[in-house]
């Protein structure tokens, strides 16, 4: 039976340790603004083998969880927002769980502090908890001074999205135009090519009002599934 604590995951972590993948992983993550959570301790470990522990390790209580958000290493850190968002996202879940889930994200936001911890948590810990509820949290995330925290508000919206609701995402997306990030830029230029895919006209109101606005790299990630005649009349606009 898998022990279902973090010194027993962060046992299983140090035992997949590789020099190699730890060399892949320097060149991944390159020291700069935005790429590179400053003070993370990498030590190699492949994300696969990671997602699988985390496969394993889907009950681990809450206070486990907390545990492996404190650690300085950015695997272990990797393995509870991979299990957060497995754990999340699972049919058979519970409310309470989902809403402990959520509740433990957004307390130890100040632990998820990189694109890719982001990533694999918001859109079904914090995105898929609110398909029901009020979205405000979302719009003071996007307002943030935390990069990360803007990040979540954006990748937040997926489920919502999905769910053909696309007016949080939108404004959300007008709040973010101006962002300093290319992180930011990217990840609003997906959820606005998210929108698109559900509602095509309320994507080309957006354009309308933003397209001349907008940073080059948002534009093109939310027009790249446009007719060439609109992208470049978008493009134009710039």
């Amino acid at each position: 039976m898998t022990e279902l604590t973090a010194v027993a995951f962060a046992e299983r972590v140090h035992a997949l340790q590789s020099d190699e993948e730890l060399r892949k992983i320097q060149r991944y993550f390159r020291s700069g603004p935005g790429e590179y959570a400053e003070g993370d301790t990498f030590i190699g470990v492949r994300m696969g083998h990671l997602f699988d522990l985390a496969k394993e390790h889907l009950d681990m209580p809450i206070g486990e969880l907390e545990t492996l958000l404190e650690s300085p290493i950015h695997e272990m850190r990797v393995g509870a927002l991979s299990i957060m968002g497995k754990k999340s996202a699972h049919k058979k879940s519970t409310d309470d769980e989902r809403r402990a889930l959520f509740e433990l994200y957004l307390r130890r936001h100040d632990r998820i502090n990189n694109w890719d911890l982001v990533d694999l948590a918001a859109r079904h810990t914090v995105g898929g908890w609110l398909l029901d509820k009020p979205r405000d949290v979302l719009h003071e995330l996007a307002r943030s001074e935390v990069i990360w925290e803007r990040r979540t508000a954006c990748y937040a919206c997926f489920p919502i999205i999905a769910n053909g609701e696309t007016e949080d995402a939108l404004a959300i997306s007008a709040v973010l135009i101006a962002d300093p990030e290319e992180l930011i830029h990217k990840a609003v230029g997906t959820v606005l090519r998210s929108v698109g895919g559900v509602n095509r006209d309320a994507l080309l109101s957006f354009l309308e009002q933003h397209a001349a606005s907008m940073p080059r790299i948002m534009l093109t990630y939310a027009i790249e599934h446009l007719d060439p005649d609109e992208k470049a009349r978008f493009r134009a606009m710039r």
